[in-house]
């Protein structure tokens, strides 16, 4: 039960986070493209990267359940994208839909990889 209290803790300050960083992202551009899903999911994708090496040498289990499961599974939203790229789709804007997910599923792929570089970089002799 303890677990599922840190988890949810972690989800609750993810889904803010998300919804903060989301909503900046998109008023800040101002263009008809889901640019921040796109942001909050790259974002989350190179966190998720770091932070698995790092909690897999020091972090107790309980705080890796609520930043990898909660607060990085709240901030990160595969439903959102699917949601958007439909609408786009039904909108008739297939260029946009296509390179929404060509842009989350590589740069979310590549950010993964350099958040788990960027560990290894800077914690090589941990």
């Amino acid at each position: 039960m303890n677990t599922l209290i840190w988890i949810g803790t972690g989800g609750f300050f993810g889904a803010i986070a998300r919804f903060l960083i989301s909503g900046l992202v998109q008023k800040h551009f101002q263009v008809p493209f889901p640019v921040g899903t796109l942001a909050v999911n790259v974002l989350g994708s190179f966190l998720i990267g770091f932070f698995v090496l790092l909690f897999e040498e020091i972090i107790a289990p309980q705080y890796k359940g609520m930043l990898i499961t909660g607060f990085l599974g709240a901030l990160t939203t595969f439903s959102t994208f699917s949601y958007e790229t439909s609408i786009l789709i039904l909108e008739g804007a297939y260029l946009r839909a296509l390179l929404n997910v060509l842009l989350n599923v590589f740069l979310c792929l590549t950010a993964t990889f350099l958040g788990m570089w960027t560990f290894k970089t800077l914690f090589r002799g941990l």
